[in-house]
């Protein structure tokens, strides 16, 4: 026949005058899936964007003259000093390496706590003789005891501050490390929470101390909200945020004689935006840190490739640029100021090398 069934002339009328295909019909909610997701890009990229070129302008310019060392710089040193993987030769060496330098602070691991805040006296059997060492070949360099933990906060595992005998324990073990002849404590505790009352009390136990001991109190301290109350907006996406308050970093300066900021695994993908960070976090550091407590910016002296920590772009030479200028904007004339290499066993010649063009030289940029 040549003409169509009916049920053939109905399907085609369907085809023709029926509704879109299924495909069509969702074609508004693509194009709005779409725009939705090109919005949400947008409001997470121009931030980013915004504060990358923030920062790499933080670090234009040029530092003033006068800001290099003062003689008041400090190195981390590894727990190898103290447990008798050193010897004789390792000290001279240290020593020949030090010596035209501004480092007059060493923080030995010496530790780490035990969660309860004692500390086996088998955990440091050598640093009497890294102390007699360091004393006999660089005279005027201090000693310190570099104690950690981690934090339990709110967890079963971990150094618990909110109990009263731990903190007890914690300051005992300071104690016990001075008689040890150490000349210093410093405190690393962490993930340290903004705003934690529990700490300052336990600074203030342990200032108490040292001062009647004739003895220096120091800190590894994080880093300060590049923008304001950042760590409360992190606080609802991270369990441990990253940043202090302003507040709060001035509230642990004045209870110590020294605080390291922990300037390095700071996320910046670029060496430009990473100095600028570090020009942002010495200015920071230093509205709210008093000028008797010295005040350091930690240098990274190791070289690690993840998300936290880009070895192309954290390194020595932008920390100490990055230093620089924020001490020269902020308070070009402080005296209690240095920077404090992090740490002694993953550096390398270039790190050396850029810390001593940077900070030791009169003439360098």
């Amino acid at each position: 026949m040549e003409g169509t069934e009916p049920g053939e002339q109905e399907a085609g009328e369907e085809r023709s005058t029926g509704p879109a295909p299924e495909g069509k019909r969702r074609s508004p909610w693509v194009r709005r899936a779409r725009r939705a997701a090109l919005v949400v890009a947008l409001l997470l990229i121009v931030p980013l964007l915004a504060a990358g070129t923030a920062l790499r302008v933080n670090y234009m310019g040029d530092p003033a003259e006068g800001t290099y060392t003062r003689d008041r710089d400090a190195l981390w040193l590894g727990h190898a000093w103290v447990d008798g993987r050193k010897k004789d030769a390792d000290a001279t060496a240290l020593a020949r390496r030090l010596k035209d330098t501004g480092i007059r602070d060493l923080y030995v691991h010496s530790g780490p706590l035990e969660h309860d805040g004692t500390l086996p006296k088998s955990a440091y059997p050598k640093a009497r003789w890294l102390i007699d060492a360091v004393h006999r070949e660089l005279p005027g360099v201090r000693v310190q005891a570099f104690l950690g933990d981690v934090l339990a906060n709110g967890g079963p595992d971990g150094l618990h501050l909110d109990r009263a005998a731990t903190r007890a324990e914690v300051v005992r073990s300071a104690g016990q490390v001075l008689d040890t002849g150490y000349d210093g404590v410093h405190l690393d505790l962490e993930p340290l929470h903004s705003g934690d009352k529990d700490y300052l009390t336990l600074l203030d136990d342990l200032r108490a101390l040292t001062r009647a001991e004739g003895a220096h109190l120091s800190v590894a301290a994080h880093q300060i909200d590049p923008l304001p109350a950042l760590h409360s907006v992190a606080g609802l996406f991270a369990e441990h945020p990253k940043w202090w308050s302003q507040e709060f970093f001035g509230q642990v300066a004045r209870r110590v004689d020294q605080i390291a900021v922990m300037s390095y695994d700071t996320a910046q993908p670029l060496e430009g935006t990473y100095g600028g960070y570090v020009a942002l976090q010495t200015s920071l550091a230093l509205e709210v840190t008093p000028p008797t407590t010295h005040l350091l910016m930690g240098l990274p002296f190791y070289h690690e490739s993840n998300f936290s920590h880009w070895g192309h772009a954290e390194t020595v030479a932008a920390a100490v640029r990055g230093a620089r200028l924020g001490l020269s904007r902020t308070d070009a004339d402080r005296e209690l100021f240095g920077v404090a290499p992090y740490i002694d066993f993953a550096a390398t010649e270039t790190n050396w090398r850029e810390y001593r063009d940077g900070w030791l030289r009169p003439n360098a940029s």
